[in-house]
């Protein structure tokens, strides 16, 4: 047992995106000595567009800084599925009705640095930010956890948390001899990037398919710029290794792939020539049964990354926040909150970890039709106007725990 005596902890959490800061947040107003430390020289508030589902709406909420996400929202409309001509086929509207479950586009869109932003803001007067700096190595003793930074210091700390993010660094050391690769491949590739924004561009999200198992997504977060996405449904150890290559090799790739995609793709590969956000991924999820050991802990995406398109990356990190700061706060050891923190949340990413992607990215025009029409039939039978309606919040029947000692009086 690792006892905690309910005194104020010292802890360091590695990630200062938004799981880190998150828990950071909480233990804070606990009382607890917090660090974040981050490997970027200066605060990472850079990013696509990101939303919040359910359970993560309302962790904000008792965070006390809806009104503050709300100020920064992102005016979609909705998702409109459209053809080669950019002829409209159906379109799903944004369920801002503020009940019921959401749709595909959630009332709450925010773009990951304005979120990331919000965080920061929230913690940085209790809370030590470190930039430009990581954790090489740990060892654990009697009186906690010794972490050793790469400027060749070290320190020790009650508990570390590792919000490092995919391809956590602290994960990689406490996964015991000969455990399963964590990576579980989805068999779905991803390329985003800004271009700026024109007449025809608009507040509604436009998702192209093209043969080929290819997507093409746009959505305009501001008045200047329009993100785009583009996907490919392979599984080839080629498009594993595009991501490791340089930009450069990365884009062509992307371009070669693409430039018979149809619809708009001339103008978005012409656009990658200019863009300075640009990001190339292997879309996977993170699975694995060990999520803590000693004085360590996993959050976020770190411990169980539900990939992009799940909608539920940013939730799942800050409802992992919200639980593992409660149960540190009603536990008596850190063996024993860890414990809890896994037991209740596993239920949950299970649910969310549970995708169908593939069949969203067909191969052949005839399939791309019929996707068409199912989705159209949807529409115009309100089915999904009906599941929003008559659903709670949309993510499963998991229930948000609640902790008394977390309130937020504001």
């Amino acid at each position: 047992i690792i006892s905690r005596h309910r005194m104020a902890l010292k802890v360091l959490i590695c990630g200062g995106g938004v799981a880190g800061p998150a828990l950071a947040y909480w233990l804070a107003r606990m009382g607890h000595q917090v660090v974040v430390i981050d490997r970027f020289p200066t605060l990472r508030a850079t990013g696509a567009q990101i939303d919040l589902r359910g359970q993560g709406i309302e962790v904000v909420k008792r965070m006390g800084l809806i009104d503050a996400v709300r100020k920064k929202l992102v005016n979609e409309a909705g998702v409109s599925f459209i053809d080669a001509k950019g002829n409209v086929k159906a379109t799903i509207l944004a369920n801002k009705s503020g009940k019921g479950g959401q749709s595909f586009t959630s009332e709450y869109e925010i773009m990951r640095g304005d979120l990331v932003r919000i965080f920061y803001e929230a913690t940085k007067d209790k809370v030590e930010y470190i930039f430009g700096k990581t954790v090489d190595g740990f060892t654990e003793n009697d009186r906690g956890v010794v972490a050793y930074f790469s400027d060749g210091s070290s320190d020790t700390f009650d508990l570390l948390v590792g919000a490092d993010g995919q391809g956590s660094h602290i994960r990689r050391k406490i996964l015991p001899p000969g455990a399963p690769d964590e990576y579980h491949q989805l068999g779905v590739h991803m390329a985003y990037w800004f271009v700026p924004r024109i007449e025809t561009d608009s507040n509604m999200c436009q998702l192209y398919l093209s043969p080929g198992g290819r997507m093409i997504m746009s959505r305009s977060h501001n008045e200047t710029e329009t993100q785009v996405y583009f996907m490919l449904s392979s599984d080839t150890e080629e498009l594993r290794n595009v991501p490791r290559g340089s930009v450069g090799q990365q884009k062509h790739f992307w371009a070669q792939r693409f430039r018979d995609a149809g619809w708009q793709a001339d103008r978005f590969i012409k656009g990658m020539d200019t863009t300075e956000n640009w990001f190339c991924q292997n879309v996977v999820q993170i699975r694995t049964d060990t999520w803590h050991s000693g004085r360590v802990v996993l959050l976020g995406d770190a411990a169980h990354c539900p990939s992009p398109l799940s909608g539920m990356g940013t939730s799942t990190s800050l409802v992992g926040a919200y639980v593992l700061a409660g149960e540190l706060a009603q536990s008596e050891d850190l063996s024993q909150a860890f414990q809890n923190y896994s037991q209740i949340m596993r239920p949950f990413i299970d649910q969310v970890q549970r995708l169908w992607i593939r069949w969203a990215l067909p191969n052949s025009q005839w399939q791309i039709s019929l996707v068409h029409l199912i989705i159209r039939l949807a529409c115009f039978l309100r089915i999904p106007q009906l599941i929003s309606r008559f659903s709670d919040h949309g993510d499963g029947d998991w229930k948000l725990p609640e902790y008394p000692e977390l309130k937020v009086f504001s």
